[in-house]
């Protein structure tokens, strides 16, 4: 098998799970589609170090990290603070619309350094040591930040009466 094709399956594999985890970073779905993308366009340009890396979700999970984080320094995204979340208008009153409107706004009450360690850990399924590994941060700091992040959801999620 050619190195092209080693990549397009391992791309084509991944894709999901990248793109959700751009999601849950906070992008729009078009943003995370171009994301993944800018990410995939890195590690196909630099494939051979892929490759040859340890655990290679790992490696492309930091790429989405740092492509993330390059793109929020260069790029205004429109985005303004503010105290007061506007009420939200749901066409489909679908169960599935609920629990995702509840998942988007409680992940949105993390800090971007919660989302970030929620990401690798849960979506990229990283361990906590590689997850410090692609933070440059240690496990000790890993834990915490999950921690507070998970008692945050807790308390924000709204029940959907399903049991």
């Amino acid at each position: 098998m050619g190195s092209d094709d080693d990549f397009t399956e391992f791309a084509a594999a991944r894709w999901p799970r990248l793109l959700r985890s751009a999601i849950v970073l906070g992008c729009s779905p078009e943003e995370a589609e171009d994301l993944v993308q800018s990410t995939l366009l890195r590690c196909y340009t630099s494939w051979s170090k892929v490759r040859r890396a340890d655990n290679r979700d790992a490696y492309v999970a930091t790429m989405l990290l740092n492509t993330f984080r390059g793109s929020r320094r260069r790029h205004w995204w429109g985005e303004r603070p503010s105290d007061h979340l506007p009420d939200v208008v749901v066409a489909d009153p679908s169960d599935a619309v609920v629990v995702t409107d509840s998942v988007v706004r409680s992940l949105t009450g993390l800090t971007v350094k919660q989302r970030e360690v929620v990401v690798l850990r849960y979506y990229a399924q990283l361990s906590e040591k590689e997850t410090a590994a692609a933070l440059g941060i240690a496990p000790g700091t890993v834990k915490s930040r999950l921690s507070a992040a998970l008692r945050h959801l807790a308390t924000t999620l709204e029940p959907t009466g399903e049991h």
